[in-house]
């Protein structure tokens, strides 16, 4: 149907060292998966302004911070399960904990918040990511264990204004999301379907009317986690279980295959670098952050605008 997209090669630009490792002290969604001994399980990756890569390991309870230098050392450690990970712009590090809800970290001290309990709306079943606007609204993805067998899965908003509303439900695991380049649509992968859903927003009202399905992938034995949107609104989305990040252009066409250089277990990206243009992937199979470069800059976050 469309041509064979470009191949785009990764390197590894850190990995997480072996001191590091943990084979204790394994968080709740380890036991619920059956997934058996991990040293980690990186997610979530996200810039700040000065340069440093956070990222959160599911599988322990931990938030990585990783200097320009590359060196790793642990922000925070805690008992949850956190997934996405999003800078706000005041520096604030912002957690879907899929145990707790809404989490909030102090950059400096690492102390931690509650910006929203599970127990808040709904109430949350288990949060996956999050993703901000540029006027500082929240988008969460509430998967908890939902699938073919429980399509109770649901996208929220937590507005600047603090009040909730609800985007979208009935999907059966809703994970990565970001908005388009305007903020009039707000992608949403839905992994055990391996599609990607397009919600039209409007600001002043709830919900999503027309959410359309935007693309239906094939193959890999898990399905799409998380996404990044580039200046020319091209959507990324990571294939998990694929070793792939896929590039769509604004109407769907294939542009891009980013193929991982280490493990199958891509799971989120963030642009980064100063001119945005190198494409930053967590890889939980090896404990592994890659990066590719890009043809076109990422869309400047709300923590770094």
């Amino acid at each position: 149907m469309y041509p064979q997209p470009e191949i785009i090669n990764t390197e590894v630009y850190a990995r997480l060292p072996a001191e590091l490792y943990r084979t204790d002290k394994y968080s709740a969604w380890v036991e619920q998966r059956g997934a058996g001994p991990l040293h980690s399980f990186l997610e979530g990756p996200s810039f700040d302004r000065a340069g440093n890569l956070y990222c959160v390991d599911l599988a322990h309870g931990r938030i990585f911070k990783i200097a320009p230098d590359r060196t790793w050392s642990v922000f925070a450690e805690y008992d949850g399960m956190p997934n996405g990970l999003k800078i706000h712009r005041d520096g604030r590090i912002f957690v879907a904990d899929h145990q707790h809800g809404i989490l909030a970290f102090n950059p400096e001290t690492g102390a931690r918040s509650l910006i929203r309990d599970r127990g808040d709306v709904a109430p949350f079943k288990g949060l996956n990511d999050l993703s901000f606007g540029s006027n500082g609204d929240l988008f969460v993805t509430d998967q908890g264990k939902s699938g073919y067998d429980d399509i109770t899965g649901a996208v929220y908003r937590l507005r600047h204004t603090d009040e909730m509303d609800l985007i979208f439900k009935g999907l059966p695991a809703p994970n990565g999301l970001v908005l388009n380049k305007h903020e009039t649509v707000l992608h949403v992968s839905v992994t055990r379907s391996n599609q990607v859903m397009s919600c039209p927003l409007q600001k002043d009202r709830p919900g999503a009317p027309r959410t359309r399905m935007f693309l239906q992938l094939s193959g890999s034995p898990t399905g799409p986690d998380g996404m990044a949107i580039d200046e020319a609104d091209n959507l990324f989305v990571v294939h998990a279980g694929a070793g792939t990040v896929w590039a769509f252009s604004p109407l769907g066409e294939p542009l891009y295959r980013i193929r991982s250089c280490a493990g199958m277990r891509t799971t989120n990206v963030a642009h980064g670098d100063p001119d945005r243009r190198s494409l930053f992937i967590t890889e939980a199979e090896h404990g592994v952050i890659l990066r590719a470069r890009l043809p076109v800059p990422g869309r400047t976050v709300f923590g770094l605008s």
